[in-house]
C-alpha cells in the first residue's frame, strides 16, 4: 500500500514534470518566435543592403513595364559639398524615364564614341567601347541622349579593396541609399572574357548576370574583381577628380557607403567621332 507519504511525493513529482514540461514548451515556442524575427530582420537587411554588401555593384534587379515616366519635380537648391573641389549641384531632379524593352540599336561600332559626365566635382570623360560592347554603349548613348542621366546622384563610394565610384541609380538621394533604380528594361552582358579593372576602367553594375540597366561605376584605383562586369569605357580625363572624391571618404567613416562628397551628374552628353 502507498503510504501518504509516498502520494505526497508521487504527487510533487508529477506537478514538477509538468512545469518543466511546460517551460521546456515555452522556450521552444520562444525560439521558434525569435527564429522567425531574426529570418525576419535577415530579409530586410539584405534587401536594403545589397547593393552595398551583397555582391560588389548590383542595380536594378527588377523589370518593369511602365514606359516613359513623367518628369519630377525640380529638386531644392542643394547645400555646399563638404570636399574640397565640389560645388552645389545644378538645380533640378531625374526625369525617371522608363522604357519596356532595350533601346534599338542606333550605334556604328566603327565609329568613336566619347563621353562627358559632368559632375557637380568636376568633368570626367570617358572612351567609350562601341565596338566590344556595342549593347551596352548603345544603351548609354540612348540614355544620355534623354537626359536620363542628369541630376542623378553618384550613390556609392569604395575606398578599401575596391576602389570604384558608382552611378546612374535615378532613385537615389540623401534619404535613399541607391542602388536599385534602372531604366525599366535590362540586357546581357559583354566584353567579360579576361576582363580586369585598372584605373580608369568604367564599366557596369549589376544584380547577376544579364541584368545591365543604367547604373556603371568609375574604378579610380586598380581593383580586383571577378570578370562580371562589363567592361564599356576607358577614363581619359578627370582621374583626380574621381581621387578627390575618394580622398573625401565615405559616410560613417566606413569604405563602403555614400560619399561625403555630393556627386551629381548635373549633365552627361555624348559625342561620335
Amino acid at each position: 500500500m502507498v503510504s501518504s507519504e509516498q502520494r505526497r511525493r508521487q504527487l510533487a513529482r508529477e506537478k514538477y514534470d509538468r512545469q518543466q514540461a511546460n517551460r521546456a514548451k515555452a522556450q521552444a515556442k520562444a525560439r521558434r518566435r525569435n527564429a522567425g524575427i531574426g529570418a525576419a530582420v535577415a530579409v530586410v537587411v539584405l534587401a536594403a543592403g545589397g547593393a552595398w554588401a551583397g555582391g560588389v555593384f548590383k542595380s536594378d534587379a527588377k523589370k518593369t513595364d511602365t514606359a516613359n515616366a513623367a518628369p519630377t519635380a525640380s529638386a531644392p537648391a542643394a547645400a555646399p559639398s563638404p570636399v574640397k573641389g565640389c560645388n552645389p549641384p545644378a538645380a533640378g531632379a531625374p526625369n525617371g524615364k522608363k522604357w519596356t524593352s532595350e533601346p534599338a540599336m542606333a550605334l556604328d561600332t566603327n565609329a568613336q564614341y566619347t563621353a562627358d559626365l559632368e559632375t557637380s566635382c568636376g568633368t570626367v570623360t570617358i572612351a567609350l567601347d562601341a565596338a566590344k560592347a556595342p549593347h551596352t554603349v548603345n544603351s548609354f548613348v540612348f540614355l544620355a541622349g534623354q537626359n536620363y542621366f542628369d541630376h542623378v546622384k553618384c550613390h556609392r563610394l569604395t575606398t578599401s579593396g575596391i576602389y570604384v565610384l558608382q552611378c546612374g541609380d535615378p532613385t537615389a538621394s540623401a534619404t535613399n541609399p541607391g542602388g536599385s533604380g534602372g531604366p525599366g528594361y535590362q540586357f546581357p552582358d559583354e566584353n567579360l572574357t579576361g576582363a580586369t579593372y585598372p584605373a580608369g576602367t568604367v564599366a557596369m553594375a549589376n544584380a547577376g548576370p544579364g541584368t545591365n540597366g543604367s547604373q556603371f561605376f568609375l574604378v579610380y584605383k586598380d581593383t580586383q574583381l571577378p570578370p562580371s562586369y562589363t567592361p564599356f569605357g576607358k577614363i581619359t580625363g578627370g582621374l583626380d577628380v574621381l581621387t578627390n572624391i575618394a580622398a573625401g571618404g565615405v559616410q560613417g567613416g566606413t569604405g563602403d557607403g555614400a560619399p561625403n562628397a555630393n556627386v551629381v551628374l548635373d549633365k552627361v552628353t555624348t559625342t561620335k567621332g
